[in-house]
């Protein structure tokens, strides 16, 4: 998603907060990355786990942190 500069996403604590959520609502099971990219004012969300809408959904919130602030 693009953001406007590149702060660490995990000192922004809105972010932070949604990437706990969503790591305690998922378990051990699944794996969140969050990332900003090396060559483009885009922020990386990825998240892999068994229940696709979960997955989407936990991706959608962690993203919906990010537009928030908009880094």
């Amino acid at each position: 998603m693009p953001v406007r500069s590149k702060p660490p996403l995990e000192s922004i604590s809105e972010v932070a907060a949604a990437v706990r959520n969503v790591e305690e609502r998922l378990g051990d099971r699944n794996r969140v990355l969050l990332r900003s990219s090396g060559t483009e004012l885009l922020a990386r969300v990825m998240v892999e786990g068994e229940d696709l809408p979960q997955v989407r959904g936990a991706a959608e919130e962690i993203a919906a942190a990010i537009r928030t602030r908009r880094g």
